[in-house]
């Protein structure tokens, strides 16, 4: 059944910009030169009757999904990834413009997705940003930051990968010169999370520290779901952050998850007790009441850090390269909040894209 429903999403996708009238002489030119004009004539008749059904209806629902989007308290931007390839992407709604610049572009545009009916091709080569110096209101930090994130992807593969965020790791395995904020990660198994969600958060840019000031190799404070994540058909991912805890969201439902320290290599007590009250992190909700980093360039950090992070999509700064861990497969929404969503607001995004309609 998918090839029937990509060609019928592509035909809806593809009627605003068709003249009707044209389907109508083309068939009629052909029904003229048939003896079986008759039937072809009643054949054109429910043909145009059928596209202009199923038009109606994608528009109705690409028009909830926005509608829902953007009504959402706290909408900071959202991209639906219909500008063409070699297009700044833009953003709507929120209070300020964020424009989406491509890196090793041109971007392919795909003529197929859940929101606008376009989509982005991201092949693990190249990726979109918007410069840390124009980051605005998506600079979303501070003791007190909250945040929340949904995108809408069809991947390729699930291993190791960047949705976006505003995270620059460095190096590699114990570099403290990150600038990392808050990213919607894939597939992240140093500490539990193979092919999960795994929404991370630092305070404090480079590698996590405990309470002692001791480091690990990593940034290691990251919520992880259930499911495991599901290529080559549309899914939605997410996180929130109410800066207490990290809750990380798969097609819209909150799965939670307790930490079992073995199984999740989780046993530091930088997991197991350090939290107040001498519980344990959990694994979702994921416990991190720290905030997120906040860039000071007048502060002289040490080590030194590296330049604050931009905001990236499809890629971040990760063991020296952009690659390495770079989203491949088809982005077609992302919307960025600036509080914790509610669970019902979550899964409320998730249903208004409809996106059994596309698999």
């Amino acid at each position: 059944m998918r090839s029937i429903h990509e060609g019928i999403s592509i035909t809806m996708i593809k009627l605003e910009h068709y003249d009707i009238s044209t389907i109508d002489k083309q068939i009629a030119a052909w029904a003229f030169h048939c003896e079986k004009s008759i039937i072809l004539r009643w054949l054109q008749t429910i043909l145009i009757s059928a596209i202009v059904f199923v038009s109606s209806s994608f528009a109705s629902e690409t028009s909830g999904a926005f509608d829902r989007i953007l009504s959402t308290p706290g909408v900071v931007a959202f991209w639906d990834f219909s500008e063409a390839a070699g297009d700044k992407r833009l953003s709507k709604g929120g209070d300020q413009a964020h424009s989406l610049q491509e890196v090793n572009g041109p971007i392919e545009r795909i003529n197929l997705g859940p929101l606008s009916g376009y989509s982005a091709r991201l092949t693990g080569g190249e990726w979109f940003y918007i410069p840390y110096s124009d980051l605005g209101d998506l600079n979303i930090n501070g003791p007190d930051a909250q945040v929340s994130m949904v995108a809408f992807v069809k991947l390729d593969k699930a291993l190791k990968t960047t949705i976006a965020g505003i995270w620059s790791e460095g190096t590699g395995a114990h570099d403290d010169s990150g600038t990392r904020q808050y990213a919607l990660l894939l597939d992240m198994p140093a500490y539990g999370g193979a092919r999960n969600v795994t929404p991370h958060i630092s305070s404090e840019g480079g590698v996590t520290q405990r309470a002692d000031g001791s480091k690990f190799p990593w940034c290691v404070d990251y919520a992880v779901n259930v499911s495991e994540v599901e290529t080559g058909k549309w899914i939605s991912v997410g996180f929130t952050y109410d800066g207490g805890y990290i809750k990380a969201y798969y097609n819209g439902a909150f799965e939670p998850r307790k930490l079992n320290p073995k199984a999740d290599k989780r046993e530091d007590p930088y997991f197991t007790t350090e939290v107040p009250g001498g519980a344990d992190r959990g694994m979702n909700p994921y416990y991190h009441g720290r905030g997120i980093f906040r860039y000071d360039p007048n502060k002289k950090y040490d080590p030194p850090k590296i330049a604050p992070a931009d905001f990236t999509v499809g890629a971040r700064y990760a063991v020296g390269s952009f690659t390495k861990e770079a989203m491949q497969g088809d982005i077609g929404g992302l919307a960025v909040f600036n509080r914790a969503l509610s669970d019902d607001e979550m899964l409320a995004i998730h249903a208004s894209a409809n996106l059994d309609r596309l698999n």
